[in-house]
């Protein structure tokens, strides 16, 4: 019997702390935490100030769906702004990556810093036992350990985004949704009648919202234009600063009139940091556009290090499907990974995450590509 196939139920004990955010996700969660018997309190977290005023924040109206949804539920709700920590931990560090002219994930940090750190840490103090919130994610302890495993949802497992997580992390973490489909989510939200029942699903920067990226960043990174470039050197355009760009992008690039080549759409297939040049090559199947292999940086292992060399499957995006690979680990701190078929716009800055099957292993943060076509 392995990890995956052993499963840990939500069970009565003490006091959880549900994360709330004013979604239907955490909503549902925090109802089958009542379910199953559980004592359950909810925390709204407050992480963004700077323009809470704006269309593309808002965080006054999650936390009025939160306090409904509470209601509803007849849980007490606390509300604790977590903005310093979020900006020092999680915001200084995405616009340092974009800066230097990676393209980071802070969903991926915002998770392992704030969620299941400055939250759970706050939850603990306030007499909880164990955290819930809306992920769909899975854990189960086997062999004395506790391991991290895909959602049952396909379209929605989140585990991608959680690889980060330590032991005593997830030891302390509960993920009411793992067993779910989304679809059901949705069902139970209408049957409970839940007020967010019907509320779209939220995307955008994490706790930052939905917003023109380029135009955000540009109020934090100062731009540096520089030209576009096809591989030939020909000069097409002008870019906007690096940090607006990455790896594969078509839309916004402003070229779309040049005439050439093979008259398709133009992509991005690099980025020459040291002339400030945006390279672009035309054809969503152009051999710049992939790679048979990645180096990376800072490994995070779910349970322990692997071996030196081994297979299994992994991901370079969210919701990428598996795609078999072999690890070479370098050393503590970095590990090669290489692919059984090339792939499409590997992106430094952001995560390459392992699986074998429905387990996640861990993963590390995309430094470079390796053996380009």
């Amino acid at each position: 019997m392995g990890p995956g196939m052993g499963r840990r139920e939500m069970s009565p004990g003490g006091p959880v702390i549900v994360g709330l955010s004013g979604g239907v996700d955490s909503a549902v969660a925090a109802a089958l935490l009542g379910r199953a018997g559980v004592a359950a309190r909810a925390l709204f977290m407050k992480n963004w100030e700077d323009d809470d005023h704006a269309e593309y924040c808002a965080s006054a109206a999650d936390l009025i769906d939160a306090v409904a949804v509470a209601e509803r539920l007849d849980i007490e709700i606390d509300q604790v702004n977590f903005a310093a920590a979020y900006r020092e931990r999680v915001f200084q560090r995405f616009l340092a990556e974009y800066a230097a002219g990676r393209t980071p994930n802070p969903d991926i940090l915002c998770n392992s810093e704030i969620k299941f750190a400055a939250f759970l840490d706050c939850a603990l103090a306030r007499g909880a036992e164990r955290i819930a919130t809306g992920h769909y994610a899975r854990t189960v302890r086997w062999r004395g350990h506790h391991w991290l495993l895909k959602g049952i949802d396909a379209t929605k497992d989140q585990s991608y985004f959680l690889h980060r997580l330590n032991q005593s992390q997830l030891a302390l973490s509960l993920f009411p949704l793992g067993q779910r489909e989304k679809q059901e989510v949705r069902r139970l939200a209408r049957e409970l009648a839940l007020p967010v029942a019907e509320k779209p699903d939220s995307t955008g920067i994490c706790f930052i919202g939905e917003r023109p990226l380029r135009d955000f960043l540009a109020r934090y990174l100062s731009a540096r234009p520089g030209p576009i470039e096809d591989l030939q050197g020909r000069v097409l355009g002008t870019h906007l600063g690096l940090h607006g760009y990455t790896l594969g992008q078509r839309e916004g690039l402003g070229i779309g009139g040049q005439a050439g080549g093979s008259g398709e759409p133009w992509y991005v297939v690099d980025k020459d940091l040291a002339r400030d040049a945006l390279i672009v090559a035309q054809g969503t199947g152009h051999p710049r556009l992939y790679c048979r292999a990645l180096a990376a940086i800072d490994p995070h292992w779910i349970v322990e290090p692997p071996p030196a060399g081994f297979a299994c499957s992994a991901k370079v995006r969210y919701r990428q499907p598996d795609q078999a690979c072999r690890i070479e680990v370098v050393d503590a701190a970095r590990l090669v990974v290489r692919f059984a078929v090339p792939q499409r716009a590997v992106t430094p800055g952001q995560s390459v995450v392992f699986y074998a099957g429905e387990l996640c292993l861990g993963g590390a943060v995309i430094s470079e590509r390796l053996e380009r076509l």
